[in-house]
């Protein structure tokens, strides 16, 4: 076989797989949960009402919010890459113990919701859900938190709008910062359809911003959070989990700790582990 010919073969495998990462990367980045229409969503001693926000034709977003009594305000909750808000309103406890009511959605085609993911859908759909909130709450009322993938579109939310406060838990500082990681080879520059440039956005956001991120995270790495620190420093602060992962972070205490401190605005107070998401048991189904 001549030189000229395994060049050529080199050369289509790498554009075959160029062009596998540019069509199929919807499957690579998304882990959606699809959810029956009629699945009935059941949180043990969380009060909360399910809503279903038909956007526009053919799109709908699947919503919970998790309700407390004279709530100082509310989180917009933009969750990670898998499963469905079925599996992620445990974490509600969390902020509806600080006093906070919570709105957690599904992305395009997770749990209930519908309509086809593109990197500018994505985007619109927060932004109408975040409109439909703050026609009910005053944007200073606002808490903004986004957990892995959650980080970039809340990112871009607080970037072209008004909240308290930016919460990222586990932010990456690009999806193609992070793609690139992965496959280093890869002309991502032009293959990757879902950039999500956390750093581009993170610039503009003029509201206090908090990042929370354990230091032994191998999916997306401290390091990301060292670099984001750095691009609007004088709004920003930095909270390391000590041995912290990245699905994990709840099991620490100190990441307890920190969230309290960070809705509170109270370094000194007392909190109560035991009511938090380290200890929340999801009601069996009889």
């Amino acid at each position: 076989m001549s030189w000229y010919l395994i060049i050529l073969i080199i050369i289509l495998v790498y554009l075959l797989i160029s062009l596998g990462v540019y069509f199929f990367q919807d499957f690579l980045f998304f882990k959606p949960e699809k959810l029956p229409k009629d699945f009935a969503f059941n949180y043990e001693n969380l009060n909360f009402d399910e809503y279903i926000l038909d956007l526009k034709e053919d799109v709908s977003v699947s919503g919970i919010h998790f309700k407390v009594e004279k709530p100082r305000g509310i989180v917009f909750y933009l969750k990670g890459n898998s499963r469905s808000i079925k599996g992620w309103g445990k974490f509600a406890v969390d902020f509806n113990r600080n006093g906070y009511d919570v709105l957690m959605v599904d992305y395009r085609g997770f749990g209930k919701s519908t309509g086809k993911r593109t990197h500018t859908a994505l985007k619109e759909d927060l932004q109408q859900v975040y409109d439909l909130i703050k026609e009910k709450v005053p944007e200073k009322y606002i808490v903004l938190y986004g957990r892995s993938l959650g980080s970039g579109f809340a990112t871009k939310l607080a970037s072209v709008n008004h909240p308290r406060m930016l919460i990222l838990d586990a932010p990456y500082y690009s999806l193609s910062h992070v793609a690139k990681r992965y496959l280093p080879f890869m002309p991502i520059s032009w293959a990757i359809r879902f950039p999500i440039p956390t750093y581009k956005w993170l610039k503009y956001v003029q509201c206090p911003i908090h990042i929370i991120h354990g230091t032994s995270d191998r999916l997306i790495p401290f390091s990301s959070s060292i670099k984001l620190s750095s691009v609007n420093p004088d709004r920003l602060r930095l909270h390391p989990i000590i041995g912290g992962g990245h699905n994990n972070l709840h099991n620490f205490p100190s990441y307890h700790k920190v969230l309290d401190e960070v809705l509170k605005g109270d370094h000194k107070h007392e909190f109560d582990i035991t009511r938090s998401s380290l200890h929340f048991k999801r009601k069996r189904k009889t």
